[in-house]
């Protein structure tokens, strides 16, 4: 942490943002040697403040995680090394980019829904009513005892069973990463067990007859992909501003559908799945370092400088 005063954080930042041109911006490179545009011919739409294209109709399926409060003390199980799950849990903050993404995508179609997939014990869905109060029109819940212990690949496997029984599904969305879990890597085998495109780190979207064309953020800055329909796509946090579920969307969700699965209804067996299908061992678990003290500036008028090198070297500008 950086101790500075208002006036150079001001400073900084109005270096850093600057409003654009009245021409707009220019051509930025991209990872394939285009430059960011129209996606299929498809007449751009506001997406979160900035043009995206628009299909007539659009399904969305957004993979989502439900997970103990994280202003709740967490509770590890000795034995298994994991976190207890039991009890209520919520949806992972970061899993609520990926549903307002893909109910501003159907929105902007004009016909289409939104989908939820997830796994919990217990048959919980508090964390999923959230989901589906913000919009989302159906959930699909894998609950077994048997999914116990499972890790990320398992969990991929799992996930693609499930949303193979969406029909119709032109776009996967994910978050990065989960909250509790910080692997990152579901979303790729997601898309690997689906054989289906992946796009990592999505912080704009374009959508097109067809295609997908992603902004993803990267250390360096950002690059431009395309991939055809469907894929998988994770999102970043901040890529667009979650709304937050009104009255009327809290009361709408108890009614909507939520589908209950287990590993059989999947077509899975119990020994692929869970403890005995892991791929990887928990062998010990340690409290985390405490938090080293931060670096603290004092402003002699050119503390603003500091704060735009601080962010530099985080890639931020």
């Amino acid at each position: 942490m950086r101790a500075v005063t208002d006036e150079a954080v001001e400073l900084a930042m109005s270096r850093i943002f600057k409003a654009p041109e009245a021409t707009g911006p220019g051509p930025v490179p991209s990872a394939q040697g285009a430059t960011p545009g129209r996606v299929g011919g498809a007449r751009p739409v506001l997406f979160g403040g900035r043009p995206v294209g628009r299909l007539a109709h659009m399904n969305v399926v957004v993979c989502v995680k439900q997970i103990p409060d994280p202003a709740e003390p967490g509770d590890l199980d000795p034995e298994t090394k994991t976190l207890k799950r039991e009890g209520k849990l919520i949806l992972d903050e970061s899993d609520s980019y990926g549903v307002e993404m893909a109910l501003q995508l159907v929105d902007n179609a004009g016909e289409g829904e939104v989908t939820l997939i997830s796994m919990a014990p217990n048959e919980e869905v508090s964390g999923l009513r959230t989901a589906l109060a913000m919009g989302a029109a159906k959930a699909i819940l894998i609950s077994d005892p048997a999914l116990a212990g499972s890790d990320a690949l398992t969990t991929a496997k799992v996930l693609a069973a499930a949303a193979k029984r969406v029909e119709g599904a032109d776009l996967i969305l994910t978050a990065t990463e989960s909250s509790d879990g910080y692997t990152g890597t579901v979303p790729e085998q997601l898309a690997a067990v689906l054989d289906l495109p992946s796009v990592t780190f999505a912080k704009e979207v374009e959508v097109g007859d067809g295609a997908v064309k992603v902004r993803r953020q990267t250390e360096a800055g950002f690059n431009d992909v395309e991939c055809p329909l469907p894929a998988v796509v994770s999102v970043t946090a901040g890529v667009v501003e979650p709304r937050y579920p009104s009255f009327k969307g809290i009361m709408a969700a108890k009614s909507k559908p939520v589908e209950n699965l287990t590993v059989a209804d999947l077509g899975l067996d119990a020994s692929q799945v869970g403890w005995a299908g892991a791929g990887q061992e928990i062998i010990d678990i340690a409290k985390a370092p405490a938090r080293e003290a931060g670096e603290i500036i004092e402003d002699e008028g050119e503390a603003f400088q500091s704060v735009v090198d601080y962010l530099a070297n985080l890639k931020i500008i």
